[in-house]
């Protein structure tokens, strides 16, 4: 597309003001400048312009050689970085270019991945020595995220959403919204072409349960996640781990066309075939966190070796034979040393060229060569008006794709759904079969408490199970954050907002089966009180499941986690032990149980009315010795009685009234509509708890 004559684009108006430059050992001048931008730019677009154009860059013609009018150079000096006085990186440095993949080698353990992380600044700045520069300027961590793309060795995707939604949902997540729809329909079909996904493009993701797409095609949709706003730098930890070596090829013939499209791709992996090692363009091989070789498989690789005193046999994978070779100097008493030593040595002496790649830095600076990449089309997510966009969508658009997504992706599994509803359904109709149609004698009562501390538990217990799919969630959450796809705040109440459906049908399930086949009281006011109080239970439980799973590390912590508290919290909730009989040493954990207020609530809802009787005088005396003698005899105990209370008590006499239980049971201090509320404070608390534990939680950062 050619662009419109408009005015240039003025220093002053740079939006990349979060760069810092890097001393510089020659500077050029003011015109010097002006003059090189003039050569540079026929007719120059503001990123203003170019936003209102909606330019996003045409990866079908991806494959061509990328503009060298402004390279990228990524450079990096004597990074070091040790955790517990162990050193993980030892004075590492070197170049990688635009148009290049670098490759990181060694074995495991030699310190590939941290490498990795700290190109991509993922690991603290107070913890991390020696520098690393973008075209001799050091990076803020907020433009960092915009123009960087990090791809973990996890494939972390939702298994039911397809590949061409997967990268749909992407391109919303980092696309601005000044492109338009079909632009970011366009951006994923042309990625869609480049990654070689076509065939695949209305194919499930996939998981153990159910049949999706083949890994080396689960791998390419996890690089195109993070490439569709077009990085400029690209991260990759071991890309081609786990997959065949014809998927592997793929992959990474793949990278190297991303590469040519103008990025710079820095990948670690353990031990490449023949054939992709010769789309390397650039090499860093590690040992123990240092640099045993650094330089150009074509040109520089065998030399190295030979000089070093072993050649590389002809017809041998040069890359095994070498990470072979370091694997024995490192079992050897001396070590890598005399390895580490001959690379310093030999770089200096037989290639100082290579020895100087780390100082060199491009003629034009970072702003020049990201004005010029927009110019491109490429950053669509780069600020306007003097700054750097920290999320390209408004709030309510995030939370808006977040929900569809979730919904989508459950809509398609409903067996998860399909098992609590008929876990909820199959222990109601138990529990209504069980405790069927309670009358209002001392039994029935004592029946209606258990029924009641039952129910409410089982709800609490039902909600754990959303314990994976929140684990599964948080580390694509992780993921998708650590380069600001969306908000904390707009995936924790869109996560929310998508869980209330669920909690309705189920707690209506459990409220229809279970009230009026038990007895409850209070007719249809009663019934509405009954599913209001199942609802805001399903609300805290949910909550507080969501904050568990915010913090925990696997499955089995948050189930113990979550059984230990929910026992306890039916322990005193007031079913077993009152509130009168709890030590006072206890008694907090009273009032933060979160069975006790749907079981205070719905108890007060079914003994409330202070003209219902539950214990006549010929009730009396069920459940004790004296329950089988004739009513006769009772009723003439009962005059006995009445004789030394000075009380006329007969066989119809009401002795107990609802009041009276819900007193006895220590469960008068709080209304019902209280406990309600209470529950839903409850929930609003976990979520903004749910809220900090992502926000400091997963910052997903080395210290």
């Amino acid at each position: 597309m050619e662009a419109p004559n408009m005015s240039p684009l003025s220093a002053g108006d740079n939006p990349l003001l979060l760069i810092h430059h890097a001393p510089k050992t020659e500077q050029k001048t003011e015109a010097g400048k002006n003059n090189n931008r003039s050569a540079r730019f026929k007719d120059p677009l503001t990123i203003r312009d170019l936003e209102d154009q909606h330019q996003v860059i045409d990866l079908s013609n991806a494959s061509s050689p990328a503009s060298t009018t402004h390279p990228f150079v990524l450079s990096f000096n004597n990074l070091s970085y040790g955790v517990n006085s162990k050193l993980l990186l030892d004075d590492i440095s070197g170049v990688a270019r635009e148009g290049e993949i670098m490759a990181i080698l060694g074995a495991s353990g030699a310190g590939k991945s941290t490498l990795i992380d700290a190109l991509a600044g993922r690991i603290e700045k107070e913890s991390l020595k020696g520098t690393v520069t973008l075209n001799g300027a050091v990076l803020e961590s907020r433009l960092l995220k915009i123009i960087s793309a990090y791809v973990m060795q996890d494939e972390l995707l939702f298994p039911m959403l397809t590949v061409e939604e997967t990268l749909m949902f992407s391109a919303e997540c980092r696309l601005p919204r000044s492109v338009s729809k079909k632009r970011k329909r366009e951006r994923v079909e042309a990625l869609i072409d480049q990654l070689g996904l076509r065939s695949a493009a209305k194919t499930f993701i996939g998981d153990e349960q159910h049949r999706g797409v083949s890994g080396g095609e689960r791998r390419r949709v996890s690089i195109g996640i993070d490439i569709i706003h077009d990085p400029i730098l690209l991260f990759l930890d071991e890309p081609t781990s786990g997959l065949d070596s014809t998927s592997a090829f793929k992959v990474v013939k793949v990278l190297g066309e991303i590469a040519k499209s103008g990025s710079v791709v820095i990948m670690s992996i353990h031990q490449p075939s023949y054939r992709i090692f010769s789309l390397l363009n650039r090499l860093i091989f590690l040992s123990h966190g240092q640099t045993v070789y650094s330089g150009t498989p074509a040109t520089d690789f065998s030399l190295f070796f030979a000089e070093f005193g072993h050649p590389i046999p002809e017809n041998e994978n040069p890359c095994e034979f070498s990470l072979d070779l370091i694997r024995e100097l490192e079992e050897a008493p001396s070590g890598i040393s005399s390895l580490v030593q001959f690379n310093k040595s030999w770089q200096m002496t037989r290639n100082p060229k290579m020895a100087s790649d780390t100082d060199h830095q491009p003629d034009v600076d970072l702003e020049d060569a990201i004005e010029a990449s927009i110019s491109r089309g490429k950053l669509v997510s780069a600020g306007k008006n003097k700054n750097v966009q920290t999320f390209v969508n408004p709030f309510w658009t995030e939370m808006l794709f977040l929900s569809k997504r979730s919904n989508t992706n459950s809509r398609r599994m409903p067996e998860l759904f399909g098992t609590r509803l008929g876990a909820q359904l199959v222990i109601a109709c138990v529990l209504a079969t069980l405790y069927w149609q309670l009358d209002d004698s001392p039994k029935g009562t004592r029946l209606r408490l258990a029924f009641v501390a039952f129910a409410m538990t089982t709800i609490f217990y039902n909600c754990a199970r959303e314990i994976p799919a929140l684990l599964q969630e948080r580390n694509i959450f992780i993921r998708e954050t650590s380069y600001n796809a969306y908000r904390v705040s707009s995936y924790v109440l869109a996560h929310a907002l998508a869980s209330i459906p669920s909690m309705i049908t189920l707690s209506l399930v459990f409220a229809l089966t279970t009230f009026w086949a038990v007895g409850l009281a209070g007719g249809f006011s009663g019934f509405l009180f009954f599913f209001i109080t199942m609802f805001a239970s399903y609300w805290a439980g949910t909550s507080f499941m969501a904050f568990v799973a915010g913090f925990i590390p696997n499955i089995q912590i948050g189930f113990t986690i979550v059984v230990a508290i929910l026992g306890l919290s039916l322990l005193f909730c007031g079913f077993y032990i009152s509130h009168d009989e709890i030590p006072s040493y206890w008694i907090w954990f009273h009032y933060v149980s979160l069975v006790k207020y749907p079981f205070q609530g719905a108890l007060q809802n079914e003994y409330g009315d202070p003209n219902r009787c539950f214990l006549t005088g010929l009730q009396f005396f069920d459940g004790t010795p004296f329950d089988g003698l004739p009513n006769s005899t009772k009723i003439e105990l009962l005059q006995s009685m009445s004789n030394v209370l000075g009380r006329n008590i007969t066989g119809s006499t009401c002795l107990t009234t609802g009041m009276k239980i819900l007193e006895q049971k220590g469960i008068t201090d709080i209304s019902k509509w209280k406990c309600i509320w209470i529950l839903v404070a409850f929930g609003f608390l976990f979520r903004v708890l749910f809220y900090f534990t992502l926000l400091f939680g997963s910052k997903n950062k080395r210290r």
